[in-house]
């Protein structure tokens, strides 16, 4: 741990931007879990499409924005832009209170999280670039494992909290908090004061260096396969998304209807992503271990985690109690986590700083992409198959899991063989 505890000792900045990470977080996964319980509600028959539905409002809209995000990210003030973000998504969760006790409203659900989701499109890219203006490059591995260690351990608490306080307090006090969390976290990021605004210079060998265009952000990509073939890691974890599987467990195979006057659904489903949280936990911090901080390296590491992911879908397509499908949530978490992690430094270590937020854009708009794709295929099959059997689904994605394994692996030898080097951010 010391390591961590030095790195938000010695850059202030950083801190800051660490403590808005854990405070938003928190209240995240407060507002997940009450939407995900009120869109099964509400929707006829418990549709897993209807839960898909919502996945979707939160996904689609970053991923078509994602482009003009990226150029944003490159153009503008990044802290600038990541305050504005969640000033706005403050307003806009507070939306949600309305939808709490009617069932008609579930239209609004769906409206509200795209706009919200709209502006976290600005705010991932935004905060993703800013971190290796705030951290040396030689701690960049160090900074992302913390903050997707931080990721994963308010998930893991931020959905037992939350799933206790929307199942005991009520959903309107679980959103009022979110509320606030993106409020607290724009005054802390507000506060960050050695941060000197964007870098200004691309490397030597660009030949358009004032274009902020997302063309020329294309045009970058295709001069250095190294770093585009990185935009497959985060795609191809999310082949076969989690999440509308878990709504559908949580709510139909694995609730927790062991108290009166408490929503067993929110329970479950807060367990669930209390596992999840923990695997991404764990999955950095045990291979943190195996590599010595290289690009190299990173890549091999990133086979061990597609390598995970196809395992967890089998644990949890056999899965037949809740506790079987935790260890089965753990060990996708762990791939997942890895994955996004490591790539977030391949990415942060290879791309000159001025091509920074248009990098991670369209990084993000290929997982959103790859999200939305699985989310509606999972939706349809479950409600195809019916919830009974949710989990042939699961079985069935271990196929498609599969792809992005061997595609990564053949990709780490030929980039090897290659022996391309890899230019200092900032070059």
């Amino acid at each position: 741990m010391s390591k961590y505890i030095a790195l938000l000792r010695n850059h202030p900045g950083f801190s800051l931007l660490w403590m808005a990470q854990v405070v938003s977080l928190l209240g995240d996964w407060f507002t997940t879990i009450v939407l995900s319980v009120l869109v099964v509600k509400y929707s006829p028959n418990n549709s897993g499409l209807a839960v898909s539905g919502l996945l979707l409002a939160r996904f689609i809209p970053p991923m078509l924005i994602s482009p003009i995000a990226g150029v944003l990210v490159d153009r503008f003030d990044r802290k600038l832009l990541l305050i504005m973000s969640n000033v706005l998504r403050a307003i806009v969760v507070l939306g949600f209170i309305a939808t709490t006790h009617n069932a008609d409203l579930l239209w609004l659900i769906y409206l509200l999280s795209v706009f919200q989701f709209i502006l976290s499109a600005v705010f991932e890219p935004g905060q993703s670039a800013l971190i290796p203006n705030l951290v040396p490059t030689e701690s960049l591995v160090v900074a992302n494992t913390l903050a997707s260690v931080t990721w994963s351990v308010m998930l893991a608490l931020g959905a037992v909290v939350g799933g206790v306080v929307g199942a005991v307090l009520g959903a309107e006090v679980a959103l009022l908090i979110d509320s606030i969390t993106f409020l607290v976290a724009a005054l802390l990021i507000y506060q960050i004061k050695d941060y000197k605004g964007n870098a200004a210079a691309v490397s030597s060998d660009e030949h358009h260096q004032d274009d902020k265009s997302f063309r020329e952000g294309l045009r970058f990509l295709r001069r250095r396969p190294g770093i585009a073939s990185t935009l497959l890691v985060k795609f191809g974890s999310s082949l076969g998304n989690v999440d509308t599987l878990m709504t559908i467990y949580a709510t139909q195979l694995f609730a927790l209807n062991i108290w009166e006057n408490v929503d067993g659904e929110q329970l479950a489903l807060g367990i669930m992503y209390s596992a999840f949280g923990l695997g991404a936990i764990l999955g950095p911090l045990v291979l943190n271990r195996l590599h010595d901080g290289s690009v190299p390296a990173l890549r091999r590491m990133i086979v061990i985690g597609f390598l995970w992911v196809a395992l967890a879908w089998v644990g949890l397509g056999l899965a037949q109690t809740l506790a079987l499908v935790c260890l089965a949530l753990v060990l996708r978490a762990m791939g997942g986590s890895v994955n996004w992690t490591y790539s977030s430094v391949i990415i942060q270590k290879s791309t000159p700083d001025a091509y920074l937020g248009r990098v991670f854009s369209m990084d993000m708009a290929a997982f959103y992409l790859a999200t939305v794709t699985s989310t509606l295929i999972h939706g349809s099959l479950i409600d195809a198959v019916g919830v009974e059997n949710a989990r042939l689904v699961a079985l069935g994605t271990v196929f498609i899991a599969l792809i992005p394994l061997a595609l990564w692996s053949y990709l780490v030898r030929w980039l090897a063989q290659r022996q391309q080097p890899v230019p200092a951010a900032g070059d």
